[in-house]
């Protein structure tokens, strides 16, 4: 199946780079990456992620159309968050 999934940029360049090492493709190391999470039986915690912005007045008119990718995706970079 093709996928999409939006990665940051630090970890796709580190990704790429341990794949290029180990002479794989970036899509088999992400595989045995997730199999590997998937087969582990218990649950780990996930990566430090910082608190998501809020956008908004608090009278629920949004500063961004949150159907448009791109724009959320701006947003985000504005503040920081990748």
């Amino acid at each position: 199946m093709r996928t999409t999934i939006n990665l940051p940029d630090g970890l796709a360049e580190a990704v790429k780079a341990k794949a290029a090492a180990e002479g794989r493709t970036f899509t088999s190391l992400v595989e045995d990456g997730l199999r590997t999470m998937l087969s582990s039986g218990e649950p780990q915690a996930p990566a430090t992620i910082p608190a998501l912005p809020t956008y908004g007045t608090g009278k629920g008119h949004l500063r961004v159309d949150l159907l448009d990718r791109d724009a959320v995706w701006g947003e985000l970079d504005a503040d920081g968050w990748r």
